[in-house]
């Protein structure tokens, strides 16, 4: 890819780069109910608080936990595979769309705005969720199967970047973990953070919101670099 169009990239925004499990669609019940039964096929013991201390990570870097606290004895991709074939299931008997994120989207691309799944899960996954959107929503996909190093290394968003051409630093990520926060924030990338299963506190150069039902392309715009002091404007929503 070439990039944004001149007059956004003037504007300082480039690109966003979207999150999937619990960011774009609310998947984060499904991963936990197939490690909940996961588990229970194993006689171990799982809860609330690991569900939680795995959201966002690294697919194999999950299983070993719930191979350690979970007690389920077998290799790590065996553990990856049976969680993903739950999951995707769930998706297509139903998606359910977090608030605001087709709206989003549609207007991001309506603006010629470049965007890019980022996701630890793997393609299968991500492309059952992007092949319900129009074509062209997401010019390219990062899944966990794609990359060496999962979030919270930067490797996954330094890589959308460089798929899209643009600079990691003025790049917009939609985020719901701390795990993925840390991710794209290694990356040098602007973060909006949205608040789903785990607790998000709030940094200097990050935005929290509980959803984004009333973001716009503009307010995107205005956390670029190059746009001070708008950040707050968008944070108050």
């Amino acid at each position: 890819m070439s990039g944004p169009p001149d007059d956004l990239a003037r504007s300082g925004l480039q690109a966003v780069l979207w999150d999937l499990d619990g960011t774009l669609v609310d998947t984060e019940p499904a991963w936990m109910a197939a490690e909940y039964r996961l588990v229970e096929s194993f006689n171990g013991s799982w809860s609330t608080a690991h569900a939680q201390a795995i959201v966002g990570n690294a697919l194999l870097d999950a299983a070993a936990y719930i191979r350690e606290h979970g007690g389920v004895e077998l290799p790590l991709p065996e553990i990856v595979d049976r969680l993903l074939v739950e999951v995707e299931a769930a998706v297509q008997r139903e998606i359910a769309w977090r608030p605001g994120v087709r709206r989003l989207l549609a207007e991001l691309r309506s603006a010629g705005v470049p965007c890019a799944m980022v996701t630890m899960s793997y393609e299968s996954l991500a492309r059952s969720v992007a092949d319900q959107l129009p074509a062209g929503t997401f010019d390219t996909l990062v899944t966990g199967d794609q990359v060496s190093r999962g979030k919270p290394d930067p490797e996954p968003y330094l890589t959308a970047a460089r798929r899209l051409g643009v600079d990691p630093s003025r790049c917009v990520a939609i985020e719901d973990s701390p795990t993925g926060v840390a991710s794209a924030e290694a990356a040098g990338c602007v973060v909006l953070a949205v608040r789903n299963q785990v607790p998000l506190a709030a940094a200097p150069g990050r935005t929290v919101l509980e959803n984004l039902a009333a973001v716009t392309v503009e307010d995107l715009v205005a956390l670029a670099p190059g746009s001070a002091g708008a950040q707050a404007s968008v944070s108050r929503r």
